[in-house]
């Protein structure tokens, strides 16, 4: 990859223009071969702009001929990245021949070679790696492609659309010819090619149409895609019953791949995996890996409206489709649970997410708005703010207009704009009109950065029985926001879900003043001004709050309950999500009081109430074992670092533990008997109610291990030996990495044996050894240094490198954020030698010391330096230089 000194350029939202050319339909050749692929386009063109040269995108590119009209072109010019045409005809037929080198693209974008088969990524710029091409997501047309390769190292050849033809050809080679009817943009286009075999099934559509559906894998991993076809069939089932939305091709292909820097990519009717999000059969995946799978199975396929048939203006507008479709894959997993505490689950679980992961990013120097305004690389945005938040948004929509209201703004949505690329506005005035709605100033929940806080101050009037909510918002400034003047924020428009919970613990009707009578027992308040009263009549004793119900917006809610309160809420509130809210804030105000008396070496004693609350949720067996599990979850550290004003890691870690070992004596006979019920006594299955059942048990050894117990130690050894799936035997494995047991090297050493020839579980083993807590004086990162040198370790897996340098960096922070800076030594190194290979790792690597500023001052001195270590390189990619410069700009 060639580098310089300095590549950034910033570009602007606001600069957008349309392009100056349309094309029409695009033929290209490939010619496969992994040392000099050879690729002719033959592209029809309109000129848009008069005296307006051609300009199109090329990297990494050998250009070989250039025609217009199938006569040599001209006057045209070369350089790094593009390729000029500087006269050309109103309208004209283009073709260009260049070649490129697969097996030398180490930075898996374009066009590559794994495991001697051939694959594409594309989104964002990768097309341009292949050809060259006006590689923006607002140029659509309809290709067909023909794949030639030779028949005995690639007898599949694979692309979008419907395949058309096949044919032998001279010298052992042969070809396939797609074609792809609907308008696409660039990032969307895909080929696929090597030895590979598939299952496939036929469908039928609710309209009565057949369907083809395959999943494309290595032929030693055939066993293991059932699941993922079976996610698939319920993916096309549940966009038909619940969007009314139809399978439009004639067939629909799944491609795994080992190499690969996402999870998985929508390509119009072939969406190539990351193995980790297809291979799964009981022996190697765990019940996580199983929901992951169905998931982002279903994230893919629904790409195809939300994406693929109505697509992005500009990379500005990423949300538009990924917030969407990521909105749509909660739904949809959240259904697949099958019971109101099954969707709960599903919502508790993207919420810790969202707190834990972009909350920070929010709050920090890579802080953006969900529709950003200016990037330098764009590789860069795919960012939990685009995507979580930006799921968050749209369930936002959901909430103020209903699912009915929901369901009509997506039918204008797809009515108006089918076949087009728009912007996130577009999607905005469809959900407005369809409702009669003004939504203008939802809009600027796309425009501003940062989490909005909204404050809530309540009074019980017993001699009127009225209660009355305040509630204030603001927002502070983020980002590159603290440095401007004269910005002022304005409100945003937050739905509040509001519920008031009795002292019988029932839930009260909510009747505001001036209203003739109550309306439900959960309302939804629109706070649109900085601060808005609401008076609430006839409540006839002193109210709990229930506030912001189903995480209704995604704000930091400041509302002052004494621990009496969030103990009734958590046992009596009727919304699910708020039962588990409460003792989140319960529990995180015990843990930051231990943190303080970690930090003061006053001793940490667990706390009684929260001991006894959670013992009552523990034995209630009127909750789901899943829904028990969730609430028992301690808030994670990276968390609790954050809502202290300087973190401190090891403070932090060893309050945690110390709950956790109190937790664990308190309830030590309770937690027994959770593990001796919930043991499966059946063959496996990952149902959501057989995978709660397992979570919980598995919850209970890792506690039952914090006490050091012998028989502890000996349930887990016994459950590694006697599991007859993965989640259970990762889970004991994981109680024994977190113990003192002699027992842990001969696992550890058993499960590499067992596994050694499967690389998803492999990547488990990595990861458990990177993320485990250490123990009397043991260093975590003398561990991941060795393991680099392992034989089955690599850096050019994405796979592998994260399940081993990522886990420690992201996942182990009382390890990384070790006192004598070691793990950030080793952090630059793996930074610096990840982005000579792949940029879009490195940068993604790079992001964990974005929040430098925010540590106690020695690590903060160390994290800072090791930062200005990686900025002094000459060598650095884009992608990472962004990254370092703007975790560096917050110095000041």
């Amino acid at each position: 990859m060639l580098r310089t000194e300095d590549t950034s350029v910033t570009v602007y939202r606001q600069d957008y223009t349309p392009p100056a050319f349309a094309f029409g339909h695009v033929d290209l050749l490939v010619e496969l071969d992994a040392e000099r692929t050879v690729v002719t386009s033959r592209i029809e063109v309109k000129r848009l702009v008069k005296d307006t040269p051609l300009i199109l995108h090329g990297e990494e590119q050998e250009l070989l001929a250039v025609t217009i009209n199938d006569e040599p072109a001209g006057h045209y010019s070369i350089d790094e990245d593009t390729l000029t045409l500087h006269e050309v005809p109103a309208r004209f037929t283009l073709s260009i021949t260049s070649a490129n080198r697969p097996s030398a693209n180490t930075s898996l974008m374009g066009l590559y070679v794994s495991g001697g088969n051939f694959f594409t990524q594309c989104e964002a710029e990768g097309f341009r790696k292949i050809t060259y091409f006006l590689d923006r997501p607002d140029v659509m047309t309809t290709y067909t492609v023909t794949l030639r390769a030779d028949k005995a190292q690639c007898p599949v050849l694979l692309a979008n659309g419907n395949l058309i033809s096949k044919a032998d050809l001279p010298d052992g080679r042969h070809e396939a010819v797609w074609d792809d009817p609907f308008k696409k943009p660039s990032y969307l286009f895909a080929l696929v090619a090597g030895r590979l075999s598939c299952i496939e099934e036929t469908i039928t559509t609710g309209s009565g149409a057949s369907k083809l559906l395959q999943v494309w894998v290595e032929p030693a991993d055939l066993d293991k895609t059932r699941h993922a076809m079976d996610s698939l069939i319920a993916s096309i089932r549940w966009d038909e019953a619940r969007f009314g939305l139809e399978l439009d091709l004639e067939r629909f292909m799944i491609v795994a791949v080992s190499d690969f820097n996402m999870g998985a990519m929508e390509n119009k009717g072939l969406n190539i995996f990351n193995t980790k999000y297809v291979l799964a059969n009981s022996e190697t995946a765990t019940d996580t890996d199983f929901a992951n799978i169905e998931s982002v199975v279903g994230h893919e396929y629904f790409h195809n409206w939300t994406g693929n048939r109505v697509t992005c203006r500009d990379w500005f507008q990423l949300s538009l489709k990924e917030g969407l479709t990521v909105f749509r894959d909660q739904e949809f997993s959240a259904d697949m649970m099958g019971t109101a505490s099954g969707r709960a689950v599903k919502r508790i679980e993207d919420v810790r997410l969202l707190r834990q992961v972009q909350f920070p990013e929010d709050a920090g120097p890579m802080a953006h708005p969900v529709r950003p305004d200016s990037y330098q690389e764009i590789n860069n945005f795919y960012t939990v703010t685009v995507y979580e938040k930006g799921a968050e948004v749209v369930r936002m929509y959901q909430t103020l207009l209903g699912r009915d209201g929901f369901r009509k703004g997506m039918d204008l949505y797809f009515k108006r704009h089918d076949g087009q690329a728009v912007t996130c506005d577009d999607f905005r005035q469809a959900m407005a009109d369809a409702n009669g709605r003004d939504l203008t100033q939802f809009g600027r929940w796309y425009s501003q950065a940062g989490t909005p806080e909204v404050s809530a101050l309540t009074r019980y009037n017993p001699a009127d029985k009225s209660f009355t909510l305040t509630l204030t918002q603001h927002c502070p400034k983020v980002g590159i926001e603290i440095s401007n003047e004269a910005l002022d924020k304005q409100p945003f428009h937050i739905p509040v879900a509001l519920g008031l919970v009795g002292p019988d613990g029932r839930d009260l009707p909510l009747q505001l003043d001036g209203e003739a009578a109550p309306q439900g027992t959960t309302r939804v308040l629109d706070l649109t001004e900085r601060t808005q009263t609401y008076r609430f009549i006839n409540v006839d004793a002193p109210p709990v709050p229930s506030l912001l119900r189903n995480f209704s917006a995604p704000v930091a809610l400041d509302i002052h309950y004494t621990d009496e309160e969030l103990a009734f809420l958590l046992a009596h509130d009727s919304d699910p999500f708020n039962r588990w809210e409460a003792g989140q804030r319960l529990a995180t105000r015990t843990l930051l009081a231990l943190v303080a008396d970690a930090q003061a070496g006053r001793p940490l004693v667990a706390d009684a109430k929260l001991v006894k609350a959670l013992g009552s949720v523990l034995t209630d067996e009127t909750l789901d074992p899943a829904f028990r599990e969730q609430i028992w979850i301690l808030p994670a550290e990276t968390y609790l670092g954050e809502r202290m004003g300087i973190a401190d890691p090891a403070a932090v870690h060893a309050a945690r533990q110390a709950l956790r070992q109190g937790i664990a004596s308190a309830l030590q006979s309770e937690l027994t008997d959770i593990y001796t019920r919930h043991r499966a006594t059946g063959p496996y299955s990952p149902d959501a109610a057989s995978a709660g059942r397992r979570a919980l048990k598995n919850l209970a050894l890792g506690y039952l291990i914090e006490t050091g117990d012998a028989k502890a130690l000996a349930l887990a050894e016994r459950q590694y030996a006697e599991a007859d799936n993965m989640t259970d035997r990762s889970a004991a494995l994981t109680a024994l990495l977190n113990s003192d047991s002699p027992a842990r090297g001969e696992a550890l050493a058993d499960f590499y044996m067992r596994f050694s020839d499967e690389a998803l579980v492999i990547d488990k083993w990595f990861a458990m050894q990177a993320m485990q807590p250490g123990r009397h004086g043991q260093h975590v990162i003398d561990t991941v240094q060795s393991l680099m040198q392992h034989h089955a370790f690599t850096l050019r897996n994405p796979n592998r490198a994260r399940s081993l340098i990522f886990s420690f960096c992201t996942a182990n922070p009382a390890q990384f954020h070790a006192a004598d800076g070691s793990g950030y030594t080793f952090w630059k190194n793996q930074v610096l030698a990840l982005d000579a290979i792949n940029p879009q790792v490195a940068a993604r690597l790079a992001r964990a010391l974005d929040r430098w500023t925010r540590f106690t001052i020695p690590l903060r001195d160390r994290m800072h330096a090791a930062l200005q270590q990686v900025a002094a390189s000459s060598m650095l990619s884009r992608d990472v230089r962004e990254i370092i410069s703007k975790s560096l700009g917050q110095a000041g």
